[in-house]
């Protein structure tokens, strides 16, 4: 019996620009109605999860920044656990992007710092309804921080590439894709599955009662946490390696589908 769904939000529940579907929403209530605790598991800030958590009225702790933060959506925000990216790292990573004119979202204590307003920046932001500060990275104390995120939106081959890079050269941080266009990079155990783990031990829940769903690369530890594991059909094709179940796609509403399957 299925007691807990953790459902990454973008490419698995939420179709970009056109939200929720009736359906999804649906869903999410009649589970919760159920006792069924569903719980979003997100690369996203916390801060830019709480109004999608709001209209889907889910009272559950939210995981973010990729398993690095586990927070109720409440006015109190009790943290059950924060993963910090080391300073030191942040810092030359930061250094290296300089050096290569790459773009780095910085977010440190759920703020999130860029060094110039563009394009890129905005694009991000307004696609999540989220507000950003600019300061040179320089002149920051750099302490709290959830995540570094290197952006190229027209170039998914260099993304990869930071990827390969970075993982060879970091070997003990979490460094991952979570779309073609973003490479996250994280403390080693911000990791979606060491957050649904924790939630399990919290609500004395078993892995064989946890349904996983993801799409993208970074769910791929999401998965590993279940133990029904299921991939989007619009999935990579990697995610889909890992999953018991491949479900249809977020455009014809796979996580309902895959909840009337195994829930």
């Amino acid at each position: 019996m299925i007691k807990m769904v953790a459902t990454d939000i973008d490419g698995t529940i939420l179709r970009g620009d056109s939200g929720f579907s009736p359906a999804v929403k649906k869903c999410i209530n009649d589970l919760s109605c159920r006792g069924i605790k569903v719980v979003l598991v997100t690369g996203r800030m916390h801060c830019a999860t709480c109004f999608l958590a709001d209209e889907l009225g889910l009272k559950t702790p939210i995981v973010s920044y990729q398993g690095g933060m586990i927070k109720e959506n409440t006015p109190e925000g009790k943290v059950f656990y924060n993963k910090y990216l080391n300073p030191d790292y942040a810092k030359e990573i930061i250094e290296w992007a300089k050096e290569n004119n790459i773009h780095i979202n910085l977010y440190m204590d759920d703020v999130l710092y860029v060094e110039k307003d563009d394009e890129t920046i905005r694009r991000y932001t307004e696609a999540r309804y989220i507000t950003f500060k600019v300061s040179p990275f320089s002149e920051l104390k750099f302490e709290k921080i959830n995540k570094i995120l290197a952006i190229d939106y027209e170039n998914p081959d260099r993304v990869n590439g930071w990827v390969k890079y970075l993982s060879e050269k970091y070997p003990d941080l979490y460094i991952v894709t979570s779309t073609p266009n973003f490479c996250e990079i994280s403390h080693p155990d911000a990791k979606k599955s060491t957050a649904v783990e924790y939630l399990c031990k919290l609500w004395d829940i078993n892995k064989k009662e946890v349904l996983t769903i993801g799409d993208q690369n970074n769910d791929i530890e999401l998965l590993k946490a279940g133990g029904v594991k299921v991939a989007m059909g619009n999935a990579t094709e990697e995610l889909k390696s890992y999953a018991d179940y491949v479900t249809d796609t977020v455009a014809n509403d796979g996580f309902v589908k895959a909840v009337e399957k195994f829930c």
